[in-house]
């Protein structure tokens, strides 16, 4: 499928480590036509980290896109019922977001995008990447499985030894998935091996 002229909401979350490859992906979908609408969480505008601090984040996102970032709930909202998404992206998905949106909690502008597109009945498509996929957030992961109009970038252990509950989507493939999710298809295989 083509994604020029597709409406992307792409929303971040803090897992800061994983920013170096979602940064390319984000190119890559403006590159490919998409209208990408940037969302940010509280986390991504406030939190300097050793991967890099929150200012040059945003600044980079906005370069990428050259969209004004939807970074408040009020702004997310209307992506809903008057500025509807064709799919909505989060890349990376931190287990707390992965948490708060298998179990309904819309406490930042990211999750909002996510239920005002799942409103819609257009696609959700997610990134994870968390050290506890394997562990307390089992669940959840198991309860968007088999949500509907939720689907996930394929994932795998990215250090079974150091890490053995952690899972990392691979990135590259986000394209991929979009294109399979506008299709209602999941993209296959979803547990792949790093």
């Amino acid at each position: 499928m083509d994604l020029k002229g597709k409406r992307i909401g792409f929303g971040l979350t803090g897992s800061h480590c994983t920013y170096d490859e979602t940064f390319p992906i984000l190119q890559d979908l403006v590159d490919r036509g998409a209208e990408v609408v940037p969302i940010v969480s509280y986390t991504v505008q406030t939190t300097d980290t050793k991967f890099g601090e929150a200012e040059q984040h945003i600044a980079r996102i906005k370069e990428i896109t050259q969209k004004p970032l939807v970074n408040t709930i009020p702004l997310a909202e209307p992506l809903g019922p008057k500025e509807p998404l064709d799919c909505m992206v989060i890349a990376p998905m931190t287990g707390a977001s992965l948490s708060k949106f298998a179990n309904a909690l819309t406490d930042s502008p990211v999750l909002m995008a996510a239920k005002a597109t799942l409103r819609n009945r257009k696609p959700v498509v997610l990134a994870i990447s968390t050290n506890d996929a394997l562990g307390l957030n089992a669940a959840n992961i198991a309860k968007l499985l088999a949500a509907k109009h939720v689907y996930f970038v394929p994932y795998g252990q990215d250090d079974p030894v150091k890490k053995p509950t952690s899972l990392v989507a691979h990135m590259s493939l986000l394209p991929n998935t979009v294109e399979e999710a506008l299709d209602g298809e999941q993209l296959q295989p979803m547990l792949r091996e790093y």
